[in-house]
């Protein structure tokens, strides 16, 4: 990236079987304990699946505004605070379900908010799909928490497995 524009996500071959754009987006902050599980989820995911594009991390969602525009399929990656089990693992398509109730964002505004205003310009993805792992612990350091860190293969399982849905789909 340049002059701190971002780059259009690459296309694949017309010809594939793949969404012709997947965008894989990490949400949080590596120095707040569990709220850099987002980061290391999606460097688990992309190592694992080809053809997507890694626009992470990102600390606040309207920093994907520019990264997913015009993307087919982009899934974000986030540690959540909704006072359930640490470690847990939860998938929402914004485009159906919206967000969870009772879901706190630790960010500014939230994803369906930034999604919303993606939509108003014309750069929204087609559909959004966000994998939330619940923290534990929000507090300064690095690393994670032991539930969030038990969950990380999980949750990338998890989006590996709905980016190959989705290219079956296509």
């Amino acid at each position: 990236m340049t002059g701190g524009g971002a780059e259009p996500p690459e296309a694949l071959p017309a010809d594939s079987k793949l969404p012709r754009v997947v965008v894989v987006a990490s949400l949080g902050n590596e120095y707040r304990r569990d709220d850099g599980a987002g980061q290391v989820v999606a460097a688990g995911a992309v190592e694992r699946i080809a053809g997507v594009r890694h626009v992470g991390p990102q600390v606040d969602p309207l920093d994907l505004l520019g990264r997913w525009d015009g993307a087919d399929l982009a899934i974000v990656i986030d540690a959540t605070c909704a006072r359930g089990t640490p470690g847990a693992v939860r998938v929402v398509d914004l485009k159906t379900g919206g967000e969870s109730q009772g879901a706190t964002s630790t960010h500014g505004i939230s994803l369906s908010g930034v999604l919303r205003l993606a939509q108003a310009v014309g750069q929204a993805p087609a559909r959004v799909i966000v994998v939330g792992i619940e923290g534990a612990d929000f507090g300064k350091g690095i690393g994670l928490s032991p539930a969030v860190e038990a969950a990380v293969p999980v949750a990338v399982r998890k989006v590996v497995e709905l980016i190959e849905e989705a290219r079956e789909c296509a």
